[in-house]
C-alpha cells in the first residue's frame, strides 16, 4: 500500500483572518450633501464664465473638487489644494 492512503488525515488548521488597518472605515458611504453640490454647481459656473478652462480641465476640475469635498474639505480649502 501506498504511504498516506487509507489512514486517518489530519486536516489543516482554519485560516486566520488578516488584520485591517487601524483605520476605521466612515459610517456614511461618502456622498455630497445638496448644500455640497450647490456650492460645486457655484463654483464651476464661475469658471464657466470666466473661459480660463477647456471642457476637459473643467471635467478634471470638477472631480478634484469633488473628491475634496467628501473628505470634508471647504470649498476654499479645496480650491487651495488643487491650486497648489
Amino acid at each position: 500500500m501506498a504511504y498516506g492512503y487509507g489512514g486517518s488525515r489530519q486536516s489543516d488548521p482554519p485560516m486566520k483572518k488578516p488584520k485591517t488597518s487601524g483605520k476605521p472605515k466612515s459610517p456614511s458611504k461618502g456622498g455630497m450633501t445638496d448644500q455640497q453640490k450647490t456650492a460645486l454647481k457655484r463654483h464651476m459656473d464661475q469658471h464657466k464664465d470666466l473661459k480660463d478652462l477647456s471642457p476637459s480641465q473643467l471635467k478634471s476640475h470638477r472631480m478634484k473638487m469633488a473628491s475634496r469635498l467628501r473628505k470634508g474639505m471647504t470649498m476654499a480649502q479645496a480650491h487651495r489644494d488643487i491650486m497648489k
